[in-house]
């Protein structure tokens, strides 16, 4: 299944400067997954050496933050929108 994926700013170096791609999955870890076969490089700056998300990169499917859902397993339908969006922080 194919998802549109919304890439924030500080993440285009590794899409060629494109901000919004297509990538397959069923779950945001797959979905992960394909984005690093596509765009190497992408994963690591996503996730740690766990697997998990990093502390500063919130994923959004739809309008919902998917750290309220499951997870990196959660789920994503046909045609959703899946948008990364790194977290600012400041004072």
């Amino acid at each position: 299944m194919s998802v549109s994926v919304k890439i924030p700013t500080p993440l285009r170096r590794v899409t060629g400067g494109v901000a919004d791609v297509s990538a397959a999955g069923g779950t945001v870890r797959e979905l992960i997954e394909d984005l690093e076969r596509q765009f190497p490089g992408m994963r690591e700056r996503l996730c740690d050496e766990t697997g998990a998300l990093r502390r500063f990169v919130n994923v959004f499917v739809g309008d919902e933050d998917i750290r309220f859902l499951e997870g990196i397993e959660t789920a994503i339908e046909e045609g959703a929108q899946v948008s990364i969006i790194p977290a600012v922080a400041g004072g």
